[in-house]
């Protein structure tokens, strides 16, 4: 009898049986606050009840159209609403499953449009795990442990992690671009550096907020040198941040390319990259395309779920939510000294724990993480020495909701702490 690969272990020891709206059912009838949302993915909850229509009334018209072999509905209207929520500009789409797929769509582009073949991601970043999109991952050793050689063209400049370096924000961000300019200047040469890739805020990295003035800095070197620049927000895009793009708490700063997945179809696979058509159309005859990209069920929940989010007003409901959910994780760290560090931006927040030295305590964090599980709430940590615990509650959840967290979560630390 087959069964599922060793290597798919849980987060958490759930096995869900239903989900409805910020909750999750297991096959016991236990009801679990939802705070992973599928790692960001579904946006609007689960089982919305527009996007299950949508999804349903698609399933018996048209499940799958090849979008190199035929042209459906879905696909095109979602393509034109998508210019709705995109910056000015950048008005050409292309589908197809997966982040890590958007990912490397992205950098085939930029080096076909630059003639350039160098690309400069940033440390503590993750961008997939299909070996072009880990060659840009150093969001931890497992990504990239055991599967070398990595793909080539790729350089590292130091991300602006201010609680890392133990810098302010400013002396941070100027140290990282120095060194930016530095490795410009020497192994990384301009001549040949097609694009920048960065996530808005650092996701399996630990949750780190990007600076607003990081990424100007990002934005000018980009103009000057003719770099392209590209955000990754299959994890901040779609209103996660409080902004429907991430990238949008930086004022000033357009990317030439976005990458977007994960909240984009409420948990249907589905992503997308979105540049201008002065940037797009040149890309070679034959490099974009794929099976199952755009899937006409995929698009229609999509266009659900853009409807939702916007309809119902998820974007600020997300700034206003993470403020109070901020504010309320913070109270609950009073007087812990393993608490190293919280931070967050929208409904992405993550707290970092420490050790008495100050260093990185992972099995701590992995503690507060299964207490909180135990209580009924389902939680995930990230970082390179995963020793942070985040909470990605889908957009829908309420003030009430977030306070139920909060409840479950300082019990969670007693649990651990004591």
């Amino acid at each position: 009898m087959a069964q599922l690969s060793p290597l798919l272990k849980q987060a958490t020891p759930v096995q869900a049986a239903r989900g409805e709206g910020v909750y999750l059912f297991d096959t016991d009838g236990r009801r679990h606050l939802d705070f992973t949302a599928g790692i960001g993915v579904t946006s609007t909850g689960h089982c919305h009840p527009a996007v299950v229509k949508a999804a349903q009334d698609q399933v018996a018209t048209l499940i799958h159209g090849q979008y190199t072999t035929v042209m459906h509905q879905p696909l095109l209207k979602l393509a034109e609403r998508l210019g709705d929520v995109l910056p000015e500009g950048i008005d050409s789409v292309f589908f197809s499953n997966s982040g890590s797929e958007a990912v490397e769509a992205s950098v085939r582009l930029a080096r076909q449009a630059t003639g350039r073949q160098l690309v400069v991601a940033f440390d503590g970043g993750f961008h997939g795990r299909t070996m072009g999109a880990a060659a840009l991952t150093t969001s931890g050793a497992k990504i990239r442990a055991g599967i070398g050689p990595m793909m080539g063209g790729v350089a590292f400049a130091p991300f602006p992690y201010a609680y890392r370096y133990g810098w302010t924000e400013e002396q941070t961000v100027e140290f990282a671009l120095n060194e930016l300019d530095r490795q410009l200047a020497s192994t990384a040469p301009v001549s040949d550096v097609a694009a920048f890739i960065v996530e808005p805020v650092l996701g399996e990295g630990g949750y780190v907020p990007t600076p607003a003035a990081f990424l100007q800095g990002l934005r000018e070197r980009a103009d000057r040198h003719g770099i392209l620049l590209i955000a990754d927000e299959v994890q901040t895009g779609f209103g996660r941040t409080g902004r429907f793009w991430g990238h949008q708490h930086a004022e000033g700063v357009v990317p030439d390319v976005i990458v977007t997945a994960k909240g984009l179809a409420s948990g249907f696979p589905l992503s997308a990259i979105a540049a201008p058509k002065a940037i797009m159309e040149k890309a070679w005859p034959g490099s974009q395309g794929g099976t199952y990209g755009g899937n006409a069920v995929a698009c229609a929940a999509a266009l659900a779920t853009l409807d939702v989010v916007l309809g119902e007003n998820l974007v600020e409901n997300a700034r206003v939510q993470g403020e109070r959910l901020v504010a309320g994780v913070r109270d609950a760290a009073q007087g812990i000294a393993a608490i190293g560090d919280i931070r967050g931006r929208g409904l992405m927040v993550g707290i970092e724990f420490v050790d008495a030295q100050g260093k990185p305590d992972g099995a701590t964090a992995a503690k507060v993480h299964a207490a909180a599980a135990e209580h009924g709430l389902l939680l995930l940590t990230c970082g390179v020495h995963g020793n942070v615990v985040r909470m990605i509650p889908p957009l829908v959840v309420t003030a009430e909701q977030v306070d139920e967290g909060l409840a479950l979560w300082t019990k969670a630390l007693t649990d651990a702490l004591s």
